[in-house]
């Protein structure tokens, strides 16, 4: 029997009507809210990001500025544009706003001390005061069905990159350590909302969600996610009808975790937004690989490997999005 398969185009993903989908996320984040979580108003952690920045505007349709509040939440290697687009974003939309610098939380958890210690093992040479550092994933991998190999980085004072596969306990180590960082921010955004008496407005994408690129009880703890179903791309629609500065939505989405500048496609998705979005969506809708390589100009087995990739990351981080196991 000849496989039924869902009709592809490049036009698949656009929101025909932006008005009525934000005004959709929007009443439904203040029912969740206030008729199931028995809340009175929102925090948002923003960034600067186009993510968080979409959130906050959403959560302002909601439920009005003066029932929101915007938490900054910069530490040592946090880019400084995070927090002037931030600040801009809520000046904007007139939301008050609260810095919480979780530096000294993080020192106090080891998180710097033990993620370099994971990176000397690796380059002896390296030092956090002379080097920067990141990790992330070779695209060399993305079409050769097999699972993806993180690489380290160092670079130093004027520029030489060096850089080498990381051993899977250095890897691990290093990761631990930086996921600190989220869950600290979540600490303190719920710190807000339980003194405030309101909910924690999550701000990940469908990306995120589904691929797991987030951190268990850090970003991945809100109470809700209202662009939890949406496409990167989808959300630069909404910001775009939402007023989002110009700035932010030019701005390329970043990881802002590891001292060297690093994008979110190096570090994990292996692939501009507007060709995953699209095979993504291709994936979870079972088109054609054929048709969708004619779409996409690709070859029809590089389109599979994307599939098995896209397959993979959701299988291997489906431990991410469970909840607790009980008895």
């Amino acid at each position: 029997m000849k496989q039924s398969f869902k009709s592809f185009n490049r036009d698949v993903l656009i929101i025909l009507d932006p008005e009525s989908a934000c005004n959709r996320i929007a009443s439904k984040v203040y029912s969740d809210v206030t008729a199931r979580l028995h809340r009175t108003g929102g925090i948002v952690g923003i960034s600067g990001g186009i993510d968080s920045s979409v959130i906050l505007a959403l959560a302002v349709k909601a439920f009005g500025a003066d029932k929101i509040l915007g938490i900054m939440l910069p530490e040592k290697d946090s880019s400084p544009d995070s927090a002037r687009l931030a600040g801009e974003l809520a000046k904007k939309f007139e939301v008050v706003t609260i810095t919480e610098n979780i530096t000294a939380a993080l020192e106090g958890f080891g998180c710097y001390k033990r993620r370099d210690e994971a990176v000397k093992s690796v380059f002896e040479e390296y030092d956090p005061a002379s080097y920067k550092m990141k990790i992330g994933l070779k695209d060399s991998g993305l079409y050769s069905n097999l699972p993806p190999l993180f690489h380290l980085t160092i670079i130093d004072s004027v520029g030489n990159e060096k850089s080498k596969r990381l051993p899977a306990a250095a890897y691990r180590q290093i990761v631990a350590a930086s996921n600190i960082k989220q869950r600290c921010r979540m600490s303190m955004l719920y710190y807000h909302a339980e003194r405030l008496h309101y909910a924690v407005i999550g701000t990940p994408n469908k990306h995120e969600v589904d691929q797991g690129f987030f951190v268990k009880y850090g970003d991945g703890g809100a109470d809700v996610q209202p662009i939890g179903h949406l496409y990167k791309t989808q959300v630069y629609q909404l910001g775009k009808y939402l007023g989002i500065p110009q700035e932010i939505i030019d701005r390329t989405p970043t990881t802002d975790t590891y001292t060297a500048e690093q994008t979110q496609e190096e570090f994990f998705y292996q692939l501009p937004f507007e060709q995953m979005d699209l095979i993504w969506y291709a994936y979870e809708n079972v088109c054609d690989p054929e048709q969708v390589a004619q779409v996409m100009n690709k070859r029809p087995d590089e389109i599979r490997s994307i599939f098995i990739n896209f397959e993979r990351k959701s299988r291997t981080t489906e431990y991410l999005r469970m909840a607790p196991i009980r008895e």
